[in-house]
């Protein structure tokens, strides 16, 4: 991208005809650098949308102002996304038939007054050079500039255009793909603990129906507010106040299913409470410590949950007293490989390492029989997390 920044500085010379040459900014080249990369930068956000209408309507006109042509066109290869400057009426119609070929071939092409057919003697338009906009080697659209005469620099300062334009697009892409991978995590996330929870749940909600309905009740609503944050559809990220808002409402849960064999100790700095994390990456780690700490193992456990202040950092773990995993388990689940026998482990360590980095995975210390500790450090400030 740098590289493309550079060219578009050495073509952006029409600028210097606007408001901004004429200010007090170092020498010509200066002027020339900053009012390049100021169109750049507003032109930026409404592309880093993806190739649509209202993205490319609000880019256009700084688009025209890097190449200081008569106008430009977007298209999106079957249908104009938008047209800036004059010859809308005699031109517009047509751009989709000028971007046909270069979006066919993926190669730029140079239109004479043979393609850009104008009626009116005085028309301000007779050319037009339409490059490719491409993602990936799939060409998605083009932008074509349109004016007077064509020009070795004219070409090529489209070409270059069209390739930042590109770029953008492909960063666009990317932040959607990020976006539905994680979608696609949590909803896999969601799919796997859902089914264990839900039938224990509802069973020993049933169960106090009768014997203690006010009970009953009032774990039913829990169970509401439990499921209606874990499916919640808006957010990669919350507050670890909110995780473990939601976590005391799953212990209040299994509580009614284990009655006082599920023993729980809860420590927290509230200093670290306003921290954000990656939504539903601690419930899994309780909900594997309740069932390594109490399924399989005889009389009752320990569920210990601490969040420490370390700094610029908030420590997270999760302990239980139970059966404990094998090791090598553990390092097949970690590594990506299925394990039912761990839930979300591995779902949260991806998570985890995508956000923050491979040095903040998870932790996990643990052996047959000496219960399991999971550890996780999380930066309080890192660029893009936010709840």
């Amino acid at each position: 991208m740098t590289l493309v920044v550079l060219v578009l500085v050495a073509l952006a010379v029409p600028l210097l005809r606007g408001g901004l040459g004429r200010r007090s900014f170092g020498s010509s080249a200066d002027r020339v650098t900053f009012a390049t990369l100021h169109e750049a930068s507003l032109a930026a956000p409404p592309l880093r949308s993806g190739l649509t209408s209202a993205g490319a309507t609000r880019a256009a006109r700084h688009l025209r102002n890097l190449l200081g042509t008569r106008a430009v066109a977007i298209t999106d290869g079957e249908n104009l996304l938008a047209w800036d400057g004059s010859g809308e009426q005699q031109h517009a119609k047509d751009a989709v038939t000028h971007a046909r070929k270069a979006t066919a071939d993926g190669h730029t092409q140079v239109l004479g007054p043979d393609g850009v057919v104008c009626q009116d003697p005085d028309c301000a338009i007779r050319i037009a050079v339409v490059a490719p906009l491409t993602v990936e080697d799939r060409v998605v659209g083009s932008i074509a500039a349109y004016g007077q005469a064509a020009s070795t620099g004219l070409v090529r300062a489209t070409n270059e255009v069209a390739r930042w334009v590109s770029t953008q697009l492909e960063l666009a892409e990317l932040e959607s793909s990020r976006t539905r991978l994680v979608e696609a995590e949590v909803r896999a996330l969601r799919a796997q603990i859902s089914p264990h929870f839900v039938y224990n749940s509802l069973t020993a909600i049933a169960s106090f129906v009768r014997t203690d309905p006010e009970r009953a009740r009032d774990l039913l609503l829990e169970f509401a507010d439990f499921t209606r944050y874990s499916f919640r559809r808006h957010g990669e990220f919350t507050t670890l106040a909110e995780e473990l808002r939601s976590i005391d409402r799953y212990l209040l849960l299994e509580r009614a299913r284990f009655g006082d064999r599920l023993q729980v100790t809860v420590q927290v700095a509230p200093e670290v409470l306003p921290v954000s994390v990656p939504f539903l990456c601690i419930q899994p780690l309780v909900e594997n410590a309740v069932r390594h700490g109490l399924e399989g193992k005889t009389g009752p456990g320990r569920v210990t949950i601490q969040a420490r202040d370390q700094g610029s950092e908030a420590l997270i773990s999760v302990e239980d007293d139970g059966i404990g995993i094998d090791p090598d388990a553990v390092r097949r689940t970690l590594s990506g490989e299925p394990d039912g026998d761990s839930v979300g482990l591995g779902n949260v360590d991806e998570r985890l390492r995508q956000v923050y980095g491979d040095e903040y995975g998870l932790v996990v210390e643990t052996a047959p029989g000496a219960g399991t500790k999971v550890s996780i450090r999380v930066p309080k400030y890192h660029p893009g997390v936010h709840s």
